[in-house]
Formats: structure tokens, C-alpha cells, sequence
């Protein structure tokens, strides 16, 4: 894999093109000093100071087994012990402001590739969902999946050159909150060729999707065929989509071929064996089909699932042992 592959991932990098067809979404620039804050863990976990008091969190996040007092004594000034002072990034947050309310009032907030699905449990609502700046801060902040953009995003290329990209940015995506997770969809593209389409949310049946995988397949076929295939300009690549209620195909994110990208239903080894001639969707066609000890009440997405991670793990582990159950059930059927 190539840095170049790498970088077309980046949502400031295709959001661009293929605005008309994704969701609605505010890219920053951020300046250096919060990229440092982010990055920062030699003090304190200090939220920035809000420029203004409307919802905003407490400066200072602590664990109550590290909790420090900073109390000033009544001795001279050089004696006196006093608390750091929070950051403050008030044109950064200034201009998240203005987004959120442009988007309607709640968001979740991704780095260049990625969202801190992982620290979703600290937010109020154990989810993404954010309506100002310090609720976006303390997400980035607390979550190791944004770590991967911070320090690891090349580190599968062949070509590395450096662990970080010269710039990041800070994707503001409109909240939806009566979207289906059923009707999220991934692509695998192999050689400019649609190979794949898989079912994202596999922790569950949903009977829906196997009355309309004729109709899904079609509608995913043709935003491919008609707005992507021509446009993204990797070789192999795989992209996310939302299906709507009334069939129109919604671009969530693109993502690389291989690496740490989750496969779900397929294997990489089958996908790379897969041509173009006959596009296959995969979905979870029964109960009995549903992804081993995968069930959990955060959003699949939210999931930390890099490689190394101990989700990634489990999922390698639940795919060997399901196909030792697989081969068992079998033999016995032939025996």
C-alpha cells in the first residue's frame, strides 16, 4: 500500500468531491497547538476553556485515583502551589460553533480518517453526538482510535515517509438520530472493480434486508458505477454508504484496501479471489448467522477495532472458532 492510497482516505480530501452524494459535514483546519493538545499527556486532562459558559463541561477531567488538590497556601507567592491553567483555542472554537449550529445543533466530530467511536462512553449520551466545542475536545482527547491519525496512519505503507500527515483537520458531521444501522453498507473495491458489498452492522438479523437485497444491491451498483468508479483514484480501495428510506445511497467515509479496514462478513483472502463480473452482497441471512459474541450495546462503528486492539483480537478469534464449528457441523453431516 502507498501514502498516496493513504491520503485519498482522508475525509478533507474526498469530501470535496463527492459532496452531492454524503452527508453534511464542516471541515477545519487545525492550527498546531491543538493538534499538540491532543497529543499532550505529560499533565493534567485539562478541557480547554470555553469563550463561552453555555453547556460547557469542566475545565479539568480527572480520575479520582490520580486527583490532585492545587490548593494555594498561606505562604509567599514562590511557595504557593498553583493549578495549570487550561488551554484555550478560542477562533477554533469560535468556528466549531458556527458549524454546529449550521448543522442543526449536534454533530460528531472526525479527525482525517478517524472518529473517537472509542470514547463514545464518555460522552452524557454514550454516544458520538456533540453540541459544542469542550464535548468535542473531551472525545478527541480520551479516545486511542484518533491516536491512529495522531501517530500510526502510514505505518502500513510501503513507501512510509513520515508517522503523520504535515496537517489535520477537524470533520463536523450532522447528527442524525433515527438513522437504521442496518442500512449501512460496505464496498470493496479491487482493481476499479465493485467485488463486494457487505452488511455492516453483523451483530444481528434484520429480516428487511433479505426482502430487499435484490433492490439494495442495484441501488449500491449504480452510485458506484455513476459517481465513483471514475472519480476515487486508488486502485483498491473500499467505501462506506447509507442506504435511505427512500433508496437514495448515502457516502459515509472511504477507507483502504487491507490494513486495518474490517473485512466483516468476508475474508480479505476471499476478496481478493472475487472479479468484478458479478457483484456479490453478503449479508447476515439468519440468526444463526450472526457474528459470535459480537453483541454489545455500543454502535458497531464505535467499536475500536484497529489492528492490535483487543476487539481486533477477539474478531480473529471469533472467526477461527467459527470455522471449527463450521467444519464439526459438517463432518458430522457426512459422517
Amino acid at each position: 500500500m502507498k501514502s498516496e492510497d493513504i491520503n485519498r482516505c482522508q475525509i478533507q480530501e474526498w469530501f470535496p468531491k463527492f459532496k452531492s452524494i454524503s452527508i453534511k459535514t464542516s471541515i477545519h483546519d487545525l492550527p498546531e497547538a491543538f493538534v499538540q493538545y491532543l497529543i499532550d499527556d505529560s499533565g493534567p486532562f485539562l478541557l480547554p476553556l470555553s469563550i463561552t459558559n453555555d453547556d460547557a463541561l469542566p475545565n479539568r477531567v480527572h480520575k479520582p485515583e490520580e486527583e490532585v488538590d492545587f490548593v494555594v497556601s498561606e505562604g509567599s507567592g514562590d511557595e504557593a502551589e498553583e493549578s495549570t491553567p487550561p488551554p484555550s483555542f478560542p477562533e477554533l472554537e469560535s468556528e466549531v460553533k458556527a458549524s454546529i449550529e449550521s448543522l442543526g445543533g449536534a454533530v460528531f466530530p472526525k479527525l482525517n480518517w478517524s472518529s473517537p467511536k472509542d470514547a463514545a462512553w464518555m460522552s452524557s449520551t454514550g454516544s458520538l453526538r456533540c453540541t459544542n466545542f469542550s464535548e468535542i475536545a473531551l472525545l478527541l482527547r480520551s479516545s486511542d482510535s484518533v491516536v491512529h491519525d495522531l501517530f500510526h496512519a502510514y505505518d502500513s505503507c510501503t513507501d512510509k515517509a513520515a508517522s503523520r500527515p504535515s496537517r489535520f483537520y477537524l470533520a463536523l458531521r450532522k447528527w442524525y438520530p433515527s438513522l437504521h444501522p442496518e442500512m449501512e453498507f460496505r464496498c470493496f473495491v479491487r482493481d476499479k472493480a465493485l467485488v463486494g458489498i457487505c452488511q455492516r452492522e453483523v451483530t444481528n438479523f434484520y429480516p428487511l434486508l433479505v426482502e430487499k437485497k435484490s433492490e439494495l444491491k442495484e441501488a449500491i451498483e449504480q452510485i458506484f458505477v455513476e459517481k465513483i468508479k471514475g472519480e476515487f483514484e486508488s486502485e483498491s480501495y473500499t467505501f462506506d454508504v447509507y442506504v435511505t428510506k427512500d433508496g437514495r445511497v448515502k457516502v459515509l467515509d472511504f477507507n483502504p484496501w487491507g490494513a486495518s479496514t474490517l473485512p466483516l462478513l468476508y475474508t480479505w483472502e476471499e476478496l481478493e479471489e472475487l472479479s468484478g463480473e458479478e457483484v456479490k452482497l453478503r449479508i447476515v441471512e439468519s440468526r444463526c448467522g450472526i457474528r459470535p459474541g459480537l453483541k454489545t450495546a455500543v454502535p458497531y462503528d464505535y467499536l475500536d477495532t484497529s489492528e492490535g486492539s483487543g476487539w481486533d483480537q477477539f474478531l480473529r478469534n471469533a472467526d477461527v472458532e467459527l470455522r471449527k464449528q463450521t467444519q464439526s457441523s459438517l463432518s458430522k453431516a457426512g459422517g
